[in-house]
């Protein structure tokens, strides 16, 4: 029996919306279908947000998380006109979400994107989202394969170049992919449904794969091993993403949606009936994995001033608190990235920017600049590793609201501990895991919860998770607590497990 997003994608396939989003503008978003404006909107990126009801997020496209001033510039001014509710959000994909959008605006802003290069198309529903990418890659003296081309190659692939595919628009769930070309697992492979690392077989670099990460309300799991490695060639990539999509679309479970990301129907087959069907499709032989990666080094969160590749240029990172930037923020950086480097910025997954290609006669003056009092290159060690999802502010799944009590935590914490390194703490706002709880050293998870007779804001705490080399999950150690009650604990974790020492 079919779920009822089945149903709708059966009925009418997500992408067509899009000849109507003229006739949406003009009716207002009381008057759209609710099928249209609750789900299929979603297929263009357009969420309907039941907690700001007439105000729509709008997902974006940013495969490797590279952006332009142009392109900043203009989601700045598109943030502008809805004033404080127009903010974005850089998410956990390197990705950008923007509130506050009104409908009837929808057709003028899709013109604006259109004209500097960016899509929205299949961000959202049972789609492949965001594919990430190291954040730091062509720039990265130690990195292995600069990944850019193919991180596109492969978004070409599944959107039609931005315009939608419909070959690919109706997965039996969403679907995550990533590719890392450095060292330190940028990326957390360990969580996609696809990932590509670098691997050396037999003297020549290239990738081993791993499948079936994925994070849910009923269920976590971290990838695992398909036996197989591919070269660096755009063409292997886009041809194995290809066979593994198609493999998944068409043997996928639907109808439990709770059962249907790619990891179940891995355990269904088993792995090896898996690689025989995707091998099947492709155009070149599977060859089997390379003995071991290279993922051999710790995480790193790229904050600071680092010298490139290129001789007397630096990236440099900055700090943005849960990921959050408002209208004047976006123009900053786009003026920041021109007047300093080279128009060009990276978003990473810890929801932070990086300015890239800038001088070393030209440093000094940009650590100067006002903007880098808000979003500094050192951050407090608590302050430095917080992630946070949107939360109940303007997420409906959301049990609790996150970012700004994410950030109200972390500096209360840093008044009363001080720390020996930073402690990444992401927060989520339920069980769909957006804020990655699984990763973090300490993971909260949002929940309701009862105290002296009341219902309550409360938090399930994660300990244990490790990304970088030797990446797992954490483990639930405590169920329950009130948030009201989190910070002597938080602070009793950070004592005993984290080397804090309380301030005198």
């Amino acid at each position: 029996m079919a779920n009822k997003f089945e149903t709708v994608k059966a009925t009418k396939d997500g992408l067509a919306v899009r000849a109507e989003l003229e006739h949406f503008a003009q009716i207002g978003w009381e008057n759209i279908p609710e099928e249209d404006r609750d789900l299929r909107l979603k297929w263009l990126g357009i969420f309907f947000r039941p907690v700001t009801p007439g105000e729509f997020m709008l997902r974006l496209r940013l495969p490797h998380g590279v952006a332009t001033s142009e392109q900043l510039r203009t989601i700045g001014e598109i943030a502008a006109r809805y004033g404080d509710r127009g903010n974005g959000d850089i998410t956990t994909r390197q990705n950008l979400q923007i509130r506050g959008i009104k409908i009837e605006d929808i057709p003028a802003i899709f013109q604006r994107l259109e004209a500097c290069g960016l899509t929205s198309v299949q961000s959202g529903m049972d789609n492949v989202r965001n594919i990430t990418g190291s954040p730091v890659a062509g720039l990265d003296r130690d990195e292995l394969i600069d990944t850019r081309n193919l991180v596109q190659a492969v978004q070409d692939m599944i959107t039609n170049r931005g315009q939608g595919n419909s070959e690919f628009s109706n997965l039996p769930r969403k679907f995550n992919i990533a590719i890392e070309g450095s060292r330190d697992n940028s990326v957390h492979a360990e969580i996609n449904d696809v990932a590509f690392v670098p691997a050396y077989r037999e003297g020549v670099l290239g990738f081993n794969v791993v499948v079936g990460g994925f994070f849910s309300a009923r269920r976590c799991e971290a990838a695992i091993p398909l036996d197989a490695w591919i070269p660096p060639e755009e063409s292997a990539a886009v041809a194995l993403c290809r066979a593994i999509l198609e493999v998944y679309r068409d043997n996928g479970p639907r109808a439990n949606r709770q059962k249907s990301r790619l990891m179940w129907l891995i355990d269904e087959w088993g792995i090896d009936k898996f690689r025989a069907e995707v091998a099947a499709k492709l155009p070149f032989p599977l060859l089997s994995a390379a003995p071991k990666d290279e993922l051999d080094w710790e995480k790193r969160d790229h904050l600071g001033v680092f010298p490139q590749k290129q001789e007397g240029l630096n990236y440099v990172g900055l700090h943005i608190p849960v990921g959050r930037l408002y209208a004047g923020d976006f123009l900053e950086l786009a003026r920041l990235a021109e007047t300093y480097g080279s128009g060009e910025v990276r978003l990473t997954v810890e929801q932070n920017v990086i300015l890239i290609n800038i001088p070393d006669d030209k440093l000094a003056a940009l650590l100067q600049e006002p903007l880098l009092t808000k979003f500094g290159v050192d951050p407090a060690p608590l302050q430095r590793a917080v992630v946070s999802c949107t939360g109940a502010q303007f997420c409906n799944f959301a049990l609790i609201e996150t970012k700004n009590r994410a950030v109200a935590m972390g500096q209360a914490l840093e008044k009363e501990l001080e720390l020996p390194r930073p402690v990444r703490i992401h927060w989520t706002g339920c069980p769909n895991s957006c804020g990655q709880p699984q990763v973090a050293e300490i993971g909260l998870m949002g929940t309701k919860v009862r105290k002296e007779g009341k219902t309550v804001d409360g938090v399930d705490i994660y300990l244990g998770g490790k990304v970088g080399k030797d990446a797992h999950l954490g483990e639930c150690v405590h169920k329950g607590i009130p948030c009201e009650d989190l910070q002597p604990l938080l602070a009793q974790i950070l004592v005993e497990q984290f080397g804090a020492t309380r301030r005198v």
